[in-house]
């Protein structure tokens, strides 16, 4: 029997012009994180589709039996959603989302018009990261990394553990992303939080130094911490991505 779906992490469609944008929330999360960005999106006059990853805003146990290729293809799918029906479509996500935001990059690297990563975890987050592939053998859970907001009158919808085979998962999709790195082509915005407690800040200028795009910027967020789409620079997120995506004719 599948799984309730919490009310706030429910998949989000919002019907606008023959510009589309992907939104992809980030690792434990939920849709609850992208809400303020796509809806922003969405008031700019765009498509906007915001799916919710396998074994998110369900239970923890729920995520520990989902694999980095079922979060990619859900996002996947909603991209070709989006390429079917949009003249050019552009990809955002937070966290892990920013991670597959740059994985879709990669794959479809002639057909996104743009990428708009926000803390994406391409390079290693801790020293113990590559040693999750063993110890989900000898380890359920560990603390969870969630609601890293600056704001205190924020909070991000997550999961309170993370289940250690989920942290492999997300290992090897780091590893596939980092690797492929330089196929991305497509004009690139990356958002890079300055003092961020999950992924390190190091992340963001290891992405803009690793692709190919010719159109590639980076912009510090100074107020914020991880979760930046539910905290302080929230807006200048809003406004830089319309702002870039008008740029490229969307």
């Amino acid at each position: 029997m599948p799984e309730e779906v919490w009310p706030d992490a429910q998949p989000f469609r919002f019907e606008g012009g023959k510009t589309g944008v992907l939104v992809v929330h980030g690792f434990t999360g939920c849709t609850q994180s992208m809400r303020p960005l796509g809806e922003g999106l969405a008031e700019a006059g765009f498509t906007v589709l915001g799916p919710r990853l396998p074994g998110h805003g369900t239970s923890v146990e729920d995520m520990a039996g989902r694999t980095w290729e079922e979060w990619t293809g859900e996002a996947e799918k909603g991209l070709r959603d989006l390429l079917e029906r949009c003249e050019k479509v552009f990809v955002t996500g937070l966290s892990m989302g920013g991670t597959i935001t740059c994985y879709l990059g990669e794959k479809y690297a002639d057909r996104v018009a743009g990428l708009m990563p926000i803390n994406a975890a391409v390079a290693r987050l801790n020293p113990l990261m590559p040693l999750t592939p063993i110890f989900k053998y000898v380890l359920k859970t560990i603390p969870g990394v969630g609601s890293d907001i600056k704001d205190p009158d924020s909070k991000e919808l997550c999961y309170d553990k993370v289940p250690v085979r989920a942290a492999a998962e997300l290992h090897e999709l780091m590893k596939v992303t980092r690797r492929d790195l330089p196929k991305i082509i497509a004009p690139i915005l990356v958002f890079t939080s300055r003092e961020d407690h999950v992924v390190p800040p190091a992340n963001g200028p290891y992405i803009i130094d690793h692709v190919s795009s010719r159109d590639k910027e980076l912009v510090w967020l100074e107020n914020s911490y991880h979760v930046a789409t539910l905290d302080y620079d929230k807006d200048l997120i809003v406004r830089r991505c319309v702002e870039f995506i008008r740029r490229l004719g969307g």
